[in-house]
């Protein structure tokens, strides 16, 4: 299932340090390389809940199978697209096949593991989640600049096909059969709810990834500020379905139960440092430092390392200590991704002090990350296990658009006030963006030191 899980997350980012390549070898424009990267997010974010509630209403095992079957075949389809059409409708098949997929995972492991075990493999989830994105860029920078058999691009998709069919085959062997009672008394599936929340998710995602580009056009903004209003209507009708004793397409106490609220809020700054981070660090590394793709990905490779092994480890560390590890984690974060924007302050390669500050962002964002996740959910009910992993699933998934969209614009717009591109002024527009992340992970470490509610 992990595995799964980490092949679905490298494709929200394997992509970016494939992006010149696949403007060249496709004669794309930058709306149609935009759509490319971001076709994926928004079809992704947009059917998450749907996801999970099919997962909850057919069989998990079963829907995350056919996702798996579908994300493998879409990746089938976008390395071997002609045209930039072609490969723009496979990356939004390609995420819908991710939507089916990776609620069930969460879902899985809440229905069958129970106590220590439990807590053991949300804490891998965790690690798996977010090592997904520097992942990510580390293997499409290795994957574009071997240009396999003079293929490009094209193995930043096919890598996936040979491990997708592994899983399958895998997966129906080993994956716990569905229970049948348990599918008898699932709820049914809220229609309006869906139609309320996709529609919800949809106006919020698609500015956020394609305003930029567009310099936040008025039906940009326009989007932004209905997708508040469609998501108050959701609520609303949620709440009103509740209390007729309806089958809501989120159960309220999901979103009582404790340490939820708070972790909604923690896992949207964390997600938005860490994207908002790796965007604008790309961008400098790649447009203001010249550097190849191989080379751009390799640098991300200790953020990767330290925040895998960190995740994997955190719950073995002394228990006196176990309560500051979130509030710590935002604030080495906040310390570490400023250290990365001095390090390479005034055009600079950062030397060994780059990686340094790297390895700090990589282990404060799981200490904010991993236990985060796993004491939110450890303690939630398998009968709800399918609502609690669409929405922390889509909070991540928003919680990343945004980091790319503010940050990213911060950047840009920093660094066309600058003047023309270089060096050093990449690495100026790098510092304030840099410094505003540091920011926002303050604002997490303070959210960390609320405590919950038992």
């Amino acid at each position: 299932m992990l595995a799964a899980q980490f092949m679905a997350l490298l494709d929200v980012f394997i992509v970016n340090v494939a992006v010149p390549a696949i403007g060249s070898g496709l004669h794309a424009s930058g709306a149609g390389l935009q759509l490319v990267v971001a076709g994926y997010s928004i079809s992704y974010a947009v059917l998450l809940i749907t996801g999970a509630r099919l997962g909850d209403l057919l069989g998990h095992r079963r829907v995350h199978l056919a996702g798996l079957a579908v994300f493998t075949a879409a990746s089938l389809a976008c390395g071997l697209a002609g045209t930039t059409g072609q490969l723009i409708a496979f990356r939004l098949v390609q995420g819908a096949g991710s939507a089916l997929m990776i609620p069930q995972v969460l879902s899985l492991i809440q229905r069958h593991f129970t106590g220590e075990a439990r807590a053991k493999a949300l804490g891998v989830y965790s690690a798996v989640l977010a090592t997904g994105a520097a992942a990510g860029q580390v293997l499409g920078g290795v994957l574009v600049s071997a240009d396999l058999f003079g293929t490009g691009w094209r193995p930043v998709f096919l890598v996936n096909v040979p491990v997708g069919a592994v899983l399958l085959a895998m997966g129906r062997r080993v994956l716990p059969r569905d229970d049948a009672q348990a599918l008898e008394r699932s709820r049914g599936l809220d229609l309006p709810g869906l139609a309320l929340l996709g529609a919800a998710v949809s106006l919020l995602t698609v500015p956020l990834v394609l305003g930029q580009e567009e310099d936040w056009p008025l039906w940009s903004r326009l989007c932004l500020a209905v997708s508040v209003v469609v998501f108050a209507l959701f609520c609303g009708y949620e709440s009103r379905l509740a209390r007729r004793g309806g089958a809501p397409l989120i159960a309220p106490r999901v979103l009582r139960h404790p340490g939820i609220g708070l972790a909604v809020v923690r896992l949207l700054a964390v997600m938005a440092v860490n994207a908002g981070f790796l965007f604008s660090l790309t961008l400098h590394i790649q447009g203001g430092l010249g550097y190849s793709a191989l080379r751009a990905g390799l640098t991300f490779a200790p953020t990767a390392v330290v925040f895998g092994l960190v995740g994997l480890t955190w719950r073995r560390w002394p228990a006196s200590g176990q309560r500051a590890l979130i509030p710590g984690g935002f604030l080495l974060a906040a310390l570490s991704v400023a250290g990365v924007g001095r390090a390479l302050h005034g055009g600079g390669d950062g030397g060994p002090w780059l990686y340094v500050a790297l390895a700090g962002v990589g282990v404060g964002l799981a200490l904010s990350f991993s236990p985060t996740l796993t004491r939110a959910l450890a303690t939630v009910r398998p009968e709800d296990a399918a609502d609690a992993s669409g929405l922390l699933a889509t909070v991540t998934q928003l919680g990343q658009l945004i980091g790319v969209a503010a940050f990213g614009t911060l950047f840009l717009n920093r660094l066309e006030s600058l003047g023309a591109l270089g060096a050093y002024t990449s690495s100026d527009a790098l510092l304030a963006c840099m410094y505003a992340l540091a920011a926002t992970a303050v604002l997490g470490a303070v959210s960390g030191l609320v405590r919950r509610r038992r």
